[in-house]
């Protein structure tokens, strides 16, 4: 599946590592920008345990850096429901592993105060310098 970078949800990049490598890599990634990671789904696994279909390997990280949470939840509870930022790593068919995040500014920044947009672009820069790193 190839992503429509103009209109894809998050930011992608494509990986030169191997799944288990990139999967294994990634939290020292998103530790170095302050994030933890708090989730971890496995999708290939519960499509297959909930429904039955095979998948490409799919993980999905939730993210947090606790301060910048926080100090968003401050200014507004309902962003909550937009938290931990998810981070993405999926082996496509022909085996190329792609990396994602959730943009911070599609999702907070889209129908925020001033104050959230700014601490949106924040982690979104932090997220998108976890992306390079990964991809260097």
């Amino acid at each position: 599946m190839e992503y429509d970078a103009g209109h894809a949800p998050g930011t992608w990049r494509d990986l030169s590592l191997g799944f288990d490598d990139a999967l294994a890599r990634l939290p020292e990634a998103l530790k170095k920008e302050g994030f933890g990671v708090i989730t971890q789904i496995d999708m290939q696994a519960t499509l297959k345990a909930k429904i039955g279909v095979d998948f490409p390997r799919y993980e999905i990280l939730g993210a947090c850096n606790p301060s910048l949470a926080h100090e968003a939840l401050l200014k507004d509870p309902r962003v909550g429901v937009l938290l931990p930022c998810n981070v993405v790593l999926h082996e496509r068919a022909d085996g190329q592993v792609v990396v994602g995040a959730v943009d911070p500014m599609q999702t907070i920044g889209a129908h925020a105060s001033a104050e959230l947009v700014a601490l949106a672009r924040d982690v979104g820069a932090r997220l998108e310098r976890v992306l390079a790193a990964m991809a260097a």
